[in-house]
C-alpha cells in the first residue's frame, strides 16, 4: 500500500515537472487515470502542486476567471501535454471547462476526457461529451484502446451512464473489422466483453470464429459467452474440435456439452479423466444420456494396467464408498505419484479417509500426494 501511494504522488510530480503522460503513468491500466485525476486534485487543494493556467487565456491574475463561459482564445502555440492534462484534473472546474477544448485533436489526453465526461459539473460534462463524440469515431485503434477501458469504468459513476451509451453506440455503428480487432486485441477484459457484445448483436462472426475467440481469451466471462455461442451457431464439425482443444476447462466442457448435441456421445468418455472437473462432469452427463455408465468406466480404468492420472478421482467424484474405497486405497500405493494424489482425492471425496493411512502418505516423495493427504486430515487436525 505505502509503495502504491508513493508511486502515485511521484506521477503527481512528473507530471508537474512537465514529463509527458506515457512517462508518469501506465497508460493502459484505466484506473491509473481515474488515479492521476484524483491524485492532482488532491495536490492542488493541499497546496503540494500550483500548476499555472494562464495559458487559457493569455491573462494573468485571476480576472481570467470572468472569461470561462467564452470560447477559448486561440494561444500562441498548443500547450503542452502535461499542462494541458493538470488543467483537466483541476479542482477549479471553471479550469476543467476552459482546458477541454484544446484537448481536441490531442489523442493522448482523450482518457482524461472520458473522465470529464463523468463530472459532477454540467457544463463540464457537457463539453466533454460533445468532445468524445467528435474524437471517437476517427480515432486510431491504439487510442481508442485506451479510452475505451476508461469510459466502461464511468459505468460506476453517478454520472457516468452518458459516455457508456455513447461508447456503446459507437461499436455497433463502427465496421465490423474495428469492433473485432478490439475483441482479439484489447488487453483490458471489460472491453473485450463489451466488443463481444456487439460482435454476437451485428452476428460478425460464425460458429468457428467464437470457438476460436472462446479458447484464446483468457478472460473467463468471454470464455463462456463465445463458447456458448460457438455451441448454439450449430455447427458441431468446425467447432467442437477448437473446443475440445482449448486450454481453459470452460471451453473444453463447452466442446464436450456439444457432443451430446451432435449425438456423439461416445467421444465424451476421453474427457472423464480431464484435469478440469467442470469438463468431467460435463462429460459424465453426456456418456450417461447416450446410455453409457460413467461409473463403470472410472472403475475399468482404474483396475487396468494403465491408470489414467484423474480415473481414482472421476471415481470418488461419482463412486459409492461402499464399492469404490477398497479399490481407490490400493491406488494410493500406485507407482504413479499423480495418481496417488488422485486417488487420496477420491477417497475424501466419498469421505471414506482413515487417517492413520493419510499421515503415512505425509512422508510421501510426491508432493501433490502430500498436499491431498493434507486436505484429508484436515477435519482431524485438531
Amino acid at each position: 500500500m505505502r509503495n502504491e501511494v508513493e508511486s502515485r504522488r511521484a506521477a503527481v510530480r512528473r507530471l508537474g515537472r512537465g514529463l509527458p503522460l506515457e512517462r508518469v503513468l501506465d497508460v493502459t491500466r484505466p484506473k491509473a487515470w481515474a488515479d492521476l485525476d484524483e491524485d492532482v486534485r488532491r495536490a492542488v487543494v493541499h497546496g503540494d502542486l500550483k500548476p499555472s493556467h494562464e495559458w487559457l487565456t493569455g491573462a494573468s491574475g485571476p480576472g481570467w476567471r470572468r472569461l470561462w463561459r467564452t470560447a477559448p482564445a486561440p494561444a500562441p502555440r498548443a500547450p503542452a501535454e502535461a499542462r494541458l492534462a493538470l488543467a483537466l484534473c483541476d479542482p477549479d472546474g471553471r479550469i476543467r471547462e476552459a482546458a477541454l477544448p484544446y484537448a481536441a485533436g490531442r489523442p493522448e489526453l482523450l482518457p482524461l476526457v472520458a473522465i470529464r465526461a463523468a463530472d459532477w459539473a454540467g457544463p463540464v460534462r457537457a463539453r466533454a461529451l460533445a468532445l468524445l463524440r467528435a474524437e471517437l469515431p476517427t480515432a486510431p485503434y491504439g487510442t481508442l484502446a485506451v479510452t475505451a477501458p476508461v469510459i466502461l469504468r464511468l459505468a460506476a459513476r453517478l454520472r457516468g451512464g452518458e459516455a457508456v451509451e455513447l461508447l456503446d453506440g459507437l461499436l455497433r455503428a463502427w465496421p465490423g473489422a474495428a469492433v473485432t480487432r478490439l475483441l482479439l486485441g484489447c488487453r483490458d477484459a471489460p472491453t473485450r466483453r463489451a466488443a463481444l457484445s456487439v460482435v454476437l448483436d451485428r452476428g460478425l462472426y460464425d460458429g468457428l470464429g467464437l470457438a476460436l475467440v472462446a479458447a484464446g481469451d483468457h478472460d473467463p466471462v468471454v470464455q463462456e459467452r463465445a463458447a456458448s455461442a460457438a455451441v448454439a451457431a450449430g455447427e458441431p464439425d468446425a467447432t467442437v474440435p477448437v473446443l475440445l482443444g482449448a486450454r481453459f476447462g470452460r471451453v473444453r466442457a463447452a466442446g464436450v456439452t456439444a457432443l451430446r448435441g451432435a449425438g456423439r456421445h461416445a467421444e465424451a468418455e476421453p474427457y472423464l479423466h480431464d484435469r478440469s472437473g467442470r469438463t468431467r462432469a460435463c462429460a459424465r452427463w453426456v456418456v450417461r444420456q447416450g446410455g453409457g455408465d460413467p461409473v463403470a468406466v472410472y472403475r475399468a480404468a482404474c483396475t487396468g494396467p494403465d491408470v489414467p492420472d484423474r480415473a481414482p478421482l472421476g471415481l470418488g467424484e461419482c463412486g459409492t464408498r461402499a464399492e469404490d474405497a477398497p479399490l481407490l486405497r490400493e491406488l494410493t500405493e500406485h507407482r504413479s505419484g499423480r495418481v496417488r494424489a488422485s486417488a487420496v482425492a477420491g477417497l475424501r471425496l466419498l469421505d471414506a479417509v482413515e487417517p492413520a493411512r493419510m499421515t503415512a502418505l505425509l512422508d510421501d516423495p510426491e508432493p501433490a500426494v502430500v498436499r491431498e493427504a493434507r486436505r484429508a486430515l484436515w477435519p482431524w487436525s485438531g
